[in-house]
């Protein structure tokens, strides 16, 4: 074997043990990484959960949730973990899920044009619900909680001219030419962040749909309901959305 044959074979042998510990840490760090994102990779139940299943755990914007699957309106939403937003829907005044039959009759799909997160009239509930109350809960992100807007938002937008709502309410027209046109500014009067509302009017056959809006930590929740409620017993509707917010996101968790 000449001098260059040997040297050939010598540098093939250190080239295949130098390979083999290389071959084993990529295979080690091939492995590991498999493992993190079988572990980390988003999964839910690829069965639906039923309706009438326990209240399940979810969170939005971090916050955590309580929420019964047959009040959630979107079947794509019923499931645990974190989520970007869910539409939910109560009977009122019990604030009981409906039953499984009119859930699914009213189920609206999440971002549909139906259901739109701004602006009330694109949040009006379906026709035929005036006896329920809808929820959305998504991140407040950028938007100023409600008592801020209602500070230092509103007022650049409303009339200067009141009336004299029923059992303590004072109703502000939002201006024509604003992104609030066509709404009013319903709260109480000698404490406005006690309850306020953004509403729309009744218009033909279309009757007057609210928004009032909670923060909750970091999620914004929007509760739709009929105007007419306000008329009625206002401080019953405020304590039933209080309360409805408690059985969602109990301050105990």
């Amino acid at each position: 074997m000449t001098a260059h044959a040997t040297l050939s074979h010598k540098s093939r042998r250190k080239v295949g043990s130098l390979l083999l510990p290389f071959a084993g840490f990529v295979a080690l760090i091939a492995a590991a990484g498999g493992f993190v994102a079988y572990v980390l990779w988003p999964s839910w139940p690829s069965a639906s959960v039923p309706l009438d299943a326990p209240a399940l755990p979810i969170t939005v914007a971090g916050v955590l949730f309580n929420v019964p699957p047959a009040a959630i309106r979107a079947a794509v939403q019923r499931h645990p973990g974190p989520q970007e937003r869910i539409d939910l829907d109560f009977r009122w005044p019990s604030l009981k899920p409906p039953q499984p039959d009119a859930q699914i009759a009213h189920a609206v799909p999440a971002g549909s044009e139906d259901d739109k997160s701004a602006g009330v009239a694109s949040n009006s509930p379906p026709a035929g619900s005036r006896g329920r109350l809808f929820v959305t809960i998504a991140p407040l992100g950028s938007l100023l909680p409600p008592t801020e807007r209602l500070r230092s938002v509103y007022p650049h937008y409303v009339d200067a001219e009141a009336s004299a709502g029923a059992n303590g309410l004072v109703i502000l027209p939002f201006r024509a030419g604003t992104p609030y046109e066509g709404e009013d500014l319903i709260y109480v009067a000698d404490d406005p962040e006690r309850f306020f509302a953004r509403c729309t009017r009744d218009s033909g056959v279309m009757p007057g749909t609210c928004l009032a809006e909670r923060a909750v930590d970091a999620a914004d929740v929007t509760l739709r309901f009929s105007r007419d409620w306000l008329g009625k017993d206002w401080r019953g509707l405020a304590a039933g959305l209080d309360r409805l917010i408690g059985q969602l996101h109990p301050r105990n968790n």
